[in-house]
C-alpha cells in the first residue's frame, strides 16, 4: 500500500486501533438503530470518510510514510480472482440452498429504506459504489492499516486473526437489523472467514489489490441476493 516507514510503536499501535477501529462501529449503529434517517446517515457518512482518512493522516504524520499503490503480481491478481470466484459461489450456493425464504423482505425494505437505497435506482448507484469503491478503503484499512498496527503488538497469525475480528464487528452488528441470532452467526462466521481470506492475501502477495478483486467478486453477489430481496416477486405490492 505504501512505501517503506518509521515502523509502528506498540504505543502508536494501540492508540492508532483505538482510534479507528471501533469508528464503523458507531456508524453503522447511528444509522440503524440509534438514529435511523437523515441524522444517522450523517454520522454513517461521517464514519466512512474517517475511515478514508484517517489510515492516510496517520501512515503520513505519525510514521512518516510516504504513500504508494503496492503494484500487485500477476500471480496475486490470479490468487485474489479465483478466491473471489470461491466465495461468491459459497454466498450463492448457502442462499439458495438454505438460506432462501428464512429473511424476511419487509427488514431488508426497511433496512434498505432507512440506508438511501430503498429504489432499484438508488439500489444499484449504491451497490456499484459499495462493490467497487468501499470495498477498496475496507481493503486499505483492514488489511494494509490495521493489519499493520497489529503486527506492532502480535504475531504475524494473531495479527491476520485479529484484523479479520475488527473487521467482523461492525458487518454483525449491521445483519442483527434484519437476520435471526442464528443467521447473524452463521454470517458473522463468513465475514471472519473472508477476513482472514483477504489478510492472507495481503501478507503473501504484499499488496491490497489481490484481497480488493476477491472481494470486489464477493460483493456482486451479495447484492444480488439484496436485489432479489428488494425488487422481485411481490416485495412491492400492497
Amino acid at each position: 500500500m505504501a512505501r517503506p516507514a518509521d515502523a509502528p510503536t506498540r504505543a502508536s499501535a494501540v492508540v492508532a486501533l483505538l482510534l479507528l477501529a471501533p469508528v464503523p462501529t458507531v456508524g453503522v449503529v447511528a444509522a440503524l438503530h440509534v438514529a435511523p434517517g437523515a441524522a444517522g446517515q450523517v454520522v454513517f457518512l461521517a464514519a466512512k470518510l474517517w475511515l478514508l482518512l484517517f489510515p492516510a493522516v496517520w501512515y503520513i504524520t505519525v510514521e512518516r510514510g510516504r504513500p504508494g499503490w503496492s503494484p500487485p503480481e500477476r500471480r496475486g491478481l490470479v490468487a485474489g480472482a479465483a478466491a473471489g470466484v470461491a466465495m461468491a459461489a459459497a454466498v450463492l450456493l448457502a442462499w439458495w440452498g438454505a438460506l432462501e425464504g428464512q429473511v424476511d423482505p419487509r427488514l431488508v425494505r426497511h433496512a434498505a429504506v432507512e440506508m438511501g437505497i430503498g429504489s432499484p435506482a438508488s439500489y444499484f448507484a449504491g451497490a456499484a459504489s459499495w462493490i467497487l469503491v468501499n470495498s477498496l478503503v475496507e481493503e486499505a484499512v483492514w488489511r494494509w492499516f490495521v493489519l499493520r498496527q497489529l503486527r506492532a503488538l502480535l504475531p504475524r497469525v494473531p495479527a491476520i486473526l485479529g484484523s479479520a475480528a475488527l473487521f467482523t464487528v461492525h458487518h454483525a452488528v449491521a445483519m442483527a437489523d434484519y437476520l435471526s441470532p442464528a443467521h447473524v452467526a452463521a454470517g458473522s462466521l463468513a465475514v471472519l472467514a473472508a477476513g482472514v481470506c483477504w489478510a492472507w492475501l495481503y501478507v503473501r502477495y504484499a499488496s491490497i489489490w489481490p484481497g480488493w478483486i476477491s472481494h470486489v467478486v464477493a460483493d456482486i453477489a451479495v447484492f444480488l441476493i439484496g436485489w432479489q430481496l428488494l425488487f422481485s416477486g411481490t416485495l412491492f405490492d400492497g
